[in-house]
């Protein structure tokens, strides 16, 4: 049994911890795949393909106000953490389409659902802003 041997549990445990994670410690890995899921460009990324496959160009037109090379580093990320799947033909000129993965729907219905929130509430949220500006916080907490 590896619990007779001295440290053997304590080794276990380490082991599972470290592929867990710990997003509120400091050097955890998985707080990049947080930063990558919920810049402004990836969640609005994500959302737009819950409604399939779509081109570079697509994207681009769809997302307004990204620039080519921040939609581009967005898809980088996403494809680089299992979110999206790049699929490039080899025809003439270049065609590159972006899906979801499993995983990637998985975190894209999640987002829609926070950006669903967002445009719902954004009276109560401008309301909010107009409030602290006027310096009443106590008046929004009621």
């Amino acid at each position: 049994m590896t619990e007779d041997i001295p440290g053997a549990r304590m080794r276990a445990a380490l082991a599972m911890q470290s592929k867990e994670a710990h997003l509120m410690v400091a050097a955890c890995p998985s707080r990049a795949v947080l930063s990558h899921l919920t810049s402004r460009w990836a969640v609005l990324v994500l959302v737009l393909l819950l409604s399939g496959t779509k081109r570079f160009s697509e994207l681009r037109r769809q997302v307004g106000g990204v620039s080519e090379k921040m939609l581009a580093q967005t898809l980088d990320a996403l494809c680089s953490d299992g979110f999206v799947l790049r699929q490039a033909y080899l025809v003439i000129p270049p065609k590159v389409e972006y899906s979801l993965t499993p995983l990637g729907r998985e975190a894209a219905e999640r987002l829609a659902v926070l950006v669903d929130w967002i445009e719902d509430n954004y009276p109560r949220i401008e309301q909010a802003r107009a409030g602290l500006a006027q310096g009443s916080p106590a008046d929004l907490a009621a």
